[in-house]
């Protein structure tokens, strides 16, 4: 939402009425480098070592 109102400052009607992936194309110009690749199991459990669940929110 915060994309959609405050970096493209879509009106709500406009924002719910996008579909995922009319909103991806929205903001794919935004963001040129893209996300990268996913992590794999590897990487993840050595985060989830290095950053384990159990603060206050977790």
């Amino acid at each position: 939402m915060a994309l959609g109102f405050g970096l493209l400052r879509l009106e709500p009607r406009a924002f719910w009425a996008m579909t995922p992936i009319e909103l991806a194309a929205a903001i794919k110009p935004l963001f040129p480098a893209g996300g990268g690749e996913p992590l794999g199991r590897s990487e993840f459990d050595r985060m989830m070592q290095q950053f384990p669940d159990g603060g206050p929110y977790g």
